[in-house]
């Protein structure tokens, strides 16, 4: 998987590398109960991880990802499916991947953050 840059992308740029496998583990563990939570409905994603990249989908709901994050030393990149934009469950999966705190988990602390 390689990085696609488009107009949908948010940066977060933190004083050290980000950890991936720390933050696929936190998306892991905290992302469905979360969703679940809010909404109220028995919806799971996948959250798959391949190298530096994490994607996040649901192939019954959901055609491709929903969310595409991914780490390159400093600078998280995460991207959102273009598709989905006014569908509620999307906004709710991102409101909560806004708000997850991801960095107090790596450790790492932002510097920047840029896009949408």
């Amino acid at each position: 998987m390689h990085l696609v840059v488009d107009y949908d992308m948010k940066i977060i740029t933190a004083n050290r590398p980000w950890d991936i496998q720390l933050l696929t583990n936190t998306l892991q563990n905290k992302l469905n109960p979360a969703f679940q939570k809010s909404r109220q409905v028995d919806i799971e994603f996948n959250i798959k991880q391949d190298g530096n990249v994490i994607e996040i989908d649901q192939p019954e709901y959901y055609e491709g990802y929903l969310f595409r994050i991914e780490g390159q030393g400093n600078k998280l990149y995460i991207s959102k499916s273009e598709h989905y934009v006014d569908d509620i469950n999307f906004i709710t999966l991102q409101h909560i991947i806004d708000n997850l705190r991801m960095v107090k988990e790596d450790g790492a602390d932002i510097v920047y953050i840029s896009g949408e």
